[in-house]
């Protein structure tokens, strides 16, 4: 069945993860949108997850009080293990869920640096996420050293032959989200990291719209250091834990630039001087946020039973039907298509650009259809495989279409 002609009540009827919709909080929930296509941004709610952080409150901490403390403080390294082996492709003992995306790339970055002592250059793109560029300047800054940047297609996003040359023997470490964040164009994480290896750097890289929606093989594609957001495909909710894995190979040269109680060694040691704990563990600083852990275990499991090859499979229907439905009703209004044309170079968001791109949103937001608005003339359309049906992009689409038109 053809994704982008087939009727959209065939798709879903068809559609082997469409009951995974009614697990979450969706068409019952008062004032709820005629479509979401913000699910890059920030997923849905299941209804499991609702359930678990009221009896997390209720009896967890109600109850248990100070005595949950014997099941929460191994959290961090338990869910990412779940992570590991349901969305990262990686083996238990490399994954701890702990802070913010933004906190775990400065810690990422800087053990990148202490892994290649000697070497002062990081290469990063210019087009990336702020918090990316941010830190990398922050990091290169703070060790003296200097920052490569890359310039990509906005479209198109960076070749691997471009990253790749870009990396010599100075080069410590190159940061690159697999996923852009504005266009989704999907870079080569395979290509990308063999060929920094080469050169004898590591690759950190931002997952974050990445993980949950695209297949991910960290351990067998020879990945150093990876971090990402639990938040849009993993759907754990408003600022919900980061993730960081870091292959084991570089666990006992691992060095955490913001040393915790619960990275030591003996957390509850009270310790005059900080040990670090063997393993992934030394990389978490302070006190697990413990309903963000729940809420990213409970969207580890939805996508764990989903499978990602079935989600980049709905993925790449739901994404390839929208390109083929915005090339007729973009392109009157001089709008053109901001994202790959390939699908097996899209994550799972569509981007178009053109005249009046937050004015068209607005419009968009007014009929029931959030979106995201991207500077200086973008408008994001994230397709969430577990939520988004066929008939809910459809319904969307007609919206964009009236609101490119003016009406709306």
């Amino acid at each position: 069945m053809d994704p982008t002609t087939a009727p959209a009540a065939a798709l879903d009827a068809a559609d082997p993860l469409a009951g995974f919709r009614d697990r979450f909080a969706v068409d019952d929930v008062p004032g709820a949108p005629l479509a979401y296509l913000d699910g890059n941004s920030l997923g849905r709610p299941p209804r499991r997850t609702l359930e678990r952080l009221r009896h997390l409150h209720e009896t967890g901490w109600a109850v248990d009080l100070i005595r949950g403390w014997d099941r929460w403080q191994h959290l961090p390294t338990e869910v990412g293990d779940a992570l590991g082996a349901a969305v990262l492709g990686a083996a238990p003992g490399q994954v701890v869920v702990a802070d913010s995306t933004s906190v775990l790339l400065f810690k990422a970055l800087h053990a990148a640096l202490a892994l290649r002592p000697g070497r002062t250059r990081l290469v990063a793109s210019a087009g990336d996420f702020p918090t990316d560029r941010y830190l990398v300047e922050a990091v290169a800054a703070r060790s003296g050293g200097e920052v490569r940047w890359l310039r990509p297609d906005p479209a198109e996003g960076l070749g691997a032959d471009e990253v790749v040359a870009a990396v010599d023997e100075r080069t410590a470490a190159v940061l690159l989200s697999h996923v852009d964040y504005r266009s989704a164009a999907l870079a080569d994480l395979r290509a990308v990291t063999a060929g920094a290896h080469a050169a004898g750097a590591v690759v950190v890289w931002d997952l974050s719209h990445s993980a949950g929606a695209v297949p991910l093989a960290l351990d067998a594609d020879g990945v150093d250091l990876a971090v990402g957001c639990t938040y849009k495909y993993l759907c754990a909710g408003p600022g919900a834990p980061a993730f960081l894995f870091a292959a084991a190979r570089h666990h006992e040269q691992l060095d955490n630039v913001v040393p915790g109680w619960f990275g030591a060694d003996d957390v509850f040691a009270m310790a005059g001087e900080w040990v670090p704990a063997a393993g992934i563990r030394r990389m978490v600083s302070g006190t697990p946020p413990v309903p963000g852990l729940v809420a990213v275990d409970e969207g580890v499991r939805l996508v764990g039973e989903a499978g990602t090859d079935r989600i980049r499979e709905k993925s790449v229907a739901l994404t390839s039907r929208a390109v083929a439905r915005l090339d007729t009703v973009a392109r009157p209004h001089g709008w053109r298509l901001a994202s790959p044309r390939d699908a097996d170079r899209r994550g799972s968001h569509v981007v178009v650009g053109g005249p009046g791109a937050r004015e068209v949103e607005q419009r968009m937001r007014a009929r029931g259809v959030l979106a995201d608005f991207r500077h200086p003339d973008l408008v994001r359309l994230g397709l969430s495989p577990l939520t988004t049906s066929f008939a809910e992009l459809d319904a969307a689409l007609d919206v964009v279409e009236a609101a490119l038109g003016g009406s709306g």
